[in-house]
């Protein structure tokens, strides 16, 4: 027997499949697998896609649920251009910037986009460098890790 495990999303207004889509032309490596129809008069459907190797699932099924900052998608990136780019794709045509590399797309999802380099920062082995990281990247909304870099090098 093989077992599938899917993060699922709730949407609440018949944009799924659009959804699914979008999010899939973002991400290398993603595609959308199925789309079912559960019923056609009230839009409503279930999506299975997969984000760079990683299974999620979106329940378009009307407006008894919704998104909330409790769940989110976590994008570690390679570098700033690729955090850039997915930050300003994510939040155009109605998402919204939101604190420490936190967004939310135009279709209510949360999402945590950020570059490699500030786990690396964040984490690092000498405390005053992680702590001086953590503190610059709590001011930005987008991350920007060369201010952080620069930050946490600092002297004190």
């Amino acid at each position: 027997m093989t077992n599938s495990i899917r993060t699922c999303l709730w949407f609440r207004d018949g944009r799924g499949p659009e959804a699914a889509a979008f999010y899939c032309s973002l991400i290398p490596g993603s595609r959308v697998e199925n789309v079912f129809v559960l019923d056609a008069e009230q839009g409503t459907s279930l999506i299975d896609f997969n984000l760079g190797g990683v299974p999620y699932q979106i329940l378009d099924a009307g407006p008894h649920f919704t998104l909330t900052e409790a769940a989110s998608i976590s994008v570690e990136t390679d570098d700033q251009a690729e955090t850039d780019r997915l930050w300003y794709a994510l939040t155009a045509d109605g998402g919204q910037e939101s604190h420490c590399g936190w967004l939310k797309d135009r279709f209510g999802v949360s999402w945590q986009v950020f570059p490699r380099r500030l786990t690396e920062l964040t984490l690092h082995s000498d405390k005053a460098v992680a702590a001086k990281a953590m503190a610059a990247m709590m001011k930005q909304m987008k991350i920007d890790i060369a201010e952080i870099e620069a930050a946490a090098v600092a002297a004190p």
